[in-house]
Parts: C-alpha cells; structure tokens; sequence
C-alpha cells in the first residue's frame, strides 16, 4: 500500500470537508467574496474533494487506487486551468494555479512510490 498516497488521500478528504464547513479557507486565497453562489460551488468541488480523498485513502490496491489517484491528478490540474483563467483577482491566479498544480504533481508521483 503506497503510505503516500494514502496520506494524501486523507490530506485531501480533511481539506475538502473543511472548505464545505469553512468556505473561506478556499474564497480567500482565490480572491473570491463569501456570496451564496461562491459559497455553493466551494462546497461542490468540497465535497468533489472528500469523495476522492476518501478514495485514495480507502481504494484497494491496484486499478481502483489508480483511478482515484488519476481522479484527483484530473480535477487538481482542471482547477488549476479554470482558476487559472477565470479568477476576476488576477493576483490571486499563479498562486491558486501553482497550488492546484503542485498537489497534481505530488499525488502523481505519489502513485509510483511505496
């Protein structure tokens, strides 16, 4: 069992349950108001987040992890295109982009370790 993986499986369902309780946690660093339509799309790619958290944590060995881990490497690199060209606080862009980008990087390469 990759103890990487696994660790960021449950990194991601524990960060994806805090957005849907706290939205903040997500709005602020992308330079987004709090609204009810901000706080509605935090709270799907939230819970988006916990579902394949929870998968990569809990996934057998084998095709289901890998699929989890190819889930989570697809939505972090999609939001990394979407906020990286949507975001109306151009600021906030590169960091959200690099974020996004950098947890797509690491449970890539988490999914080639032991």
């Amino acid at each position: 069992m990759p103890v990487l993986t696994r660790a960021l499986g449950a990194a991601t369902a524990a960060y994806g349950a805090t957005t849907i309780a706290f939205p903040r946690v997500l709005a602020k660093p992308c330079g987004l108001p709090t609204t009810t339509p901000v706080r509605t799309l935090i709270a799907a790619i939230g819970a988006r987040d916990t579902a394949i958290g929870l998968a990569m944590a809990l996934a057998p060995a084998g095709a289901p992890l890998r699929t989890a881990v190819s889930a989570r490497v697809a939505s972090d690199t999609a939001d990394a295109v979407v906020f990286g060209l949507g975001l109306p606080d151009r600021s906030a862009r590169p960091k959200v982009v690099a974020a996004a980008l950098g947890w797509a990087a690491l449970c890539a390469v988490s999914a080639f370790t032991r």
